[in-house]
């Protein structure tokens, strides 16, 4: 499924394509791009700058024991800045990623730029837009959501009416889109699972922001989209057009507020 204003995901490598995320920004104002994190855990160890490349990440790469989520930690952390340094056409090495409350991650001196991670089983996944907030989540394909264990925890009651008549197969299905969806538009509003799923829903044909009665949530600012991809993940973006300015530069030396660009040109 997918809106007016979201494209398709882009599965990205250490090496691109990072024209086509460059692409997708322009035409659409966000870009989502994926990959799993064996692809690139190579670059990772053998990145000749990699404490530079980390940045304020470094002290916790280092410490963390558990060697399969370390490597997990610094390929998202890679996918992160290589994804923003491409959209905004400068050198990873030179972003400072950092985090809000609640972990969410943001570029320090770029307020415009909004981004979102998310990873699940060996996928790892990154929104990013210029227009206004963006949230991703991802789950296995083949994860099965049981509406009647579920229905009064996730679902309002327009889509448990919904889901109702479904065969037991199409509910796992739709639930599990639903829950991706949720997901992604709670990380959008930086609130995560702290918002009741029953407090807002998706109209199951049109995946329309809903009213928990069923009446339209939005006019049209929220657009949203689930894709299938490596074959056997859901991958979700919400997506938020705030009104920002929607010039297609999205360079660093136009962005960039010129204070912080003196503060980043000083070596660390």
């Amino acid at each position: 499924m997918e809106q007016p204003g979201t494209g398709e995901p882009i599965h990205v490598r250490p090496t691109g394509p990072w024209r086509r995320v460059q692409e997708q920004l322009t035409a659409h104002g966000n870009a989502v791009v994926y990959a799993t994190w064996g692809e690139w855990l190579p670059t990772a160890l053998t990145h000749p700058r990699l404490r530079r490349l980390l940045g304020r990440d470094w002290a916790r790469y280092r410490r963390t024991a558990d060697p399969t989520v370390r490597y997990r930690f610094v390929a998202a952390r890679l996918l992160l800045k290589y994804t923003a340094a491409a959209v905004l056409r400068t050198d990873a090495e030179s972003l400072d990623l950092s985090y809000r409350l609640g972990g969410r991650p943001y570029l320090r001196g770029f307020d415009q730029i909004d981004m979102s991670l998310t990873h699940t089983g060996d996928l790892m996944a990154v929104g990013l837009s210029r227009e206004g907030r963006i949230g991703v989540d991802a789950e296995p394909a083949d994860r099965r959501i049981r509406f009647n264990l579920l229905r009064t925890q996730m679902c309002t009651p327009t889509e448990a009416a919904e889901l109702a008549p479904l065969a037991e197969r199409e509910q796992a299905a739709e639930m599990l889109r639903l829950w991706t969806l949720k997901e992604s538009y709670t990380k959008a509003l930086g609130q995560g699972m702290r918002l009741d799923f029953t407090e807002f829903g998706f109209e199951l044909g049109t995946g329309r922001l809903l009213t928990p009665d069923g009446t339209p949530a939005s006019r049209g600012e929220w657009t949203f989209a689930t894709h299938r991809v490596l074959g056997r993940y859901l991958l979700s973006a919400a997506c938020r057009d705030e009104g920002l300015d929607s010039a297609h530069d999205t360079s660093v030396s136009t962005m960039l507020d010129p204070r912080f660009a003196a503060v980043m040109a000083d070596p660390v």
